[in-house]
Formats: C-alpha cells, structure tokens, sequence
C-alpha cells in the first residue's frame, strides 16, 4: 500500500467522524492526511481544501482564511520542495514550522519509500 493509499483512508476516516459529529476527530485525521500527502502537490493541496470545508463547517474565521493562504501555498511550492516536514496543516501551527512526524506515520513513509 503506498503513503498516498493512507492519505485516502484518512481522508475517508475524518469524512466518517464529521458525519458523527466528531469535529475534533475529523481534523486530527486532515492533519494526518496533510502530513503524509505534503510531498505530492495533488494530495497536499487536497488536504489542505479538506481543511477549508472543515473549517467552513465550523464557521472559525481564522481557519477558513489560513486555509486559503496555505492552499496557494501548496500549491504553488510543494513540486519545488518548499515543505515544512511533520507540519500538521492547521492554522494554530505556523506554515513554516517543521514538526516531528509521528511514529506511525513515519513507519507508514518509510515502507513506501521501499
């Protein structure tokens, strides 16, 4: 299973917690969804709109505009390499902080890369 078949399921797995009003939940998965898909600019900026719809629901200003910035973003620096790795993509992270990946993540990147 590639690192992008897992960007799927957990874009899948934050639709499911929405539809049962776990909002919380549902933004968890987008950031890990973000954090697996941030190498190609397809999934990056999927993730990232993801996060705009989420936030739309939520009505939370804030997120709805750092979401606009950071799709431009992806947009238009993830094929040159322009990624802070680890990043979870929410607006209460900056854009251009790298973060630790989390370990299962990382398990999840690295057997794809084989």
């Amino acid at each position: 299973m590639s690192v992008y078949d897992h960007v799927e399921i957990e874009l899948q797995a934050a639709k499911a917690a929405e539809a049962m009003g776990d909002m919380a939940t549902a933004f968890r998965h987008l950031e890990r969804a973000h954090i697996l898909g941030q190498n190609s600019t397809r999934f990056h900026v999927l993730a990232h709109f993801r996060m705009l719809g989420w936030a739309w629901k939520q009505r939370d200003l804030r997120e709805i505009f750092g979401q606009l910035f950071r799709i431009v973003g992806a947009a238009t620096k993830t094929f040159i390499g322009l990624v802070p790795q680890g990043n979870s993509g929410g607006t209460n992270v900056s854009p251009f902080r790298s973060m630790a990946v989390p370990d299962d993540l990382q398990a999840i990147m690295k057997q794809s890369q084989r």
